[in-house]
């Protein structure tokens, strides 16, 4: 669509606070009204602590690979972090309701942080490109239909999920997706100077990598039953990572034409077995069936970045920033097919070919309505997005560091002087 100028009002000062203020109180009166504490669950707290650790460091950082947008990544995803975890546990707690009171515990904690890494995940295919007050509102409207499907597909198709390779991460790729096409951009078809990384922030962004790698079998486990299931989940997880790790490697050396090694594959692809293992973490696949879904998984992430960015810029007019299609959403299918066929060769009897297929189809139906939908509400010009000389850039919304930008100047400077000198 295209951008009115009135679109481009960048100053945040009043209504950025008071959209912000505004949500928060709203929270509180309904915690106030609602939210009791429940039942003790502590040990289910080490587990809470993994998870919250992927959420703020793990996404956080592994979005700092825009080489002036660092400020922003990790900045914006502690904010969307904070707002969504509040209103993931009234949201989801609104489909449980116990004597009409939502009862707190770790548990509700843990499926708060799922939904707000649902979010976080769509912010990927829109990173650089939008304002403060678009992503509240994003969070708002997708954990909320986010809370609706994850219903749909755990309590009434009875689906299996356990690590949610269908509800948060195929779901969060294609609304994500679905957004960035609304907001299409044609000033940015052929690219901009700032989408890029360099060599400090791709080491930053590695900090995030290895951080969610590490974390991924308990994002996978905790809201597995305890005992054999959690250990099996655990397990499934480790052996589908390192599988998935020795894939996208070869990929990334194969699919590059000078045969070297891509930092972007090796920073998302190598997490993609964590994410297509996770519909049957908890299922007796044995460890060799994990580990030849994460080696799928990091072939088709390479495979995805590769080719598939592209097209989509080109072709569909979607400009994916993180390529989360790539990393949540082609495995998050792929993990979804994986407990159909889990299914079929009955590993579990509980488990229906039907319903599995449902699940994947509604989450991904779902998602794109959903998506679409946010996305023309983001859309409407009085909230506000940076113009499109000034995307993936942290000065619009940021005091960055004077000191830092004349270091960068002038390292500039010196490398424009050195190559002249190199040519004369």
């Amino acid at each position: 669509m295209a951008n009115t100028n009135s679109s481009f009002s960048t100053n945040m000062r009043l209504k950025f606070p008071a959209l912000a203020v505004f949500l928060e109180v709203v929270i509180i009166i309904l915690f106030g009204i609602f939210v009791r504490y429940g039942k003790e669950e502590f040990q289910l707290y080490p587990l809470f602590q993994d998870v919250h650790v992927m959420i703020f460091v793990g996404f956080g950082f592994l979005m700092t690979f825009l080489k002036k947008y660092g400020f922003s990544s990790v900045g914006n995803t502690f904010l969307i972090a904070a707002l969504g975890l509040q209103w993931g546990i009234l949201v989801q707690g609104f489909w449980h309701m116990k004597l009409n009171r939502i009862l707190i515990g770790i548990r509700s904690m843990i499926n708060a942080d799922f939904s707000t890494a649902t979010v976080l995940i769509s912010l990927g295919a829109v990173l650089g490109k939008t304002s403060p007050v678009q992503m509240l509102i994003m969070a708002i409207f997708e954990i909320t239909i986010f809370a609706c499907n994850e219903y749909l597909v755990v309590e009434i198709l009875q689906a299996t999920d356990t690590g949610a390779s269908m509800t948060i991460h195929a779901f969060g790729a294609y609304f994500g997706l679905a957004v960035a096409r609304m907001l299409y951009r044609p000033g940015l078809k052929n690219g901009h100077e700032n989408e890029g990384s360099s060599y400090h922030s791709d080491l930053l962004a590695m900090i995030g990598t290895l951080f969610l790698w590490l974390f991924w079998p308990s994002f996978n486990s905790a809201i597995a039953h305890a005992g054999e299931a959690q250990q099996t989940a655990i397990i499934n997880t480790y052996c589908s990572l390192a599988a998935c790790t020795l894939t996208a490697f070869a990929t990334s050396v194969l699919v590059e034409h000078r045969g070297k090694l891509d930092m972007v594959h090796i920073q998302n692809a190598t997490l993609a077995g964590g994410v297509a293992v996770g519909s049957c973490a908890d299922l007796s696949i044995l460890p060799f069936g994990a580990m030849l879904i994460g080696s799928l998984a990091g072939i088709i992430s390479v495979i995805g970045f590769k080719y598939l960015t592209p097209f989509f810029a080109s072709a569909l007019k979607i400009q994916d920033t993180c390529g989360v299609h790539n990393l949540h959403g082609l495995p998050g299918i792929l993990g979804g097919i994986a407990s159909i066929i889990a299914a079929a060769v009955q590993v579990n009897s509980n488990i229906s070919i039907g319903m599995q297929a449902a699940a994947l189809g509604c989450s991904l139906a779902i998602a794109l309505v959903g998506g679409a939908f946010t996305g023309l509400i983001l859309w409407l010009p009085f909230l506000g997005q940076p113009p499109d000389q000034k995307c993936y850039d942290d000065s619009v919304y940021w005091e960055v560091p004077t000191k830092e930008m004349s270091l960068e100047c002038n390292l500039h400077f010196q490398e424009d002087h050195d190559k002249l000198t190199a040519e004369v």
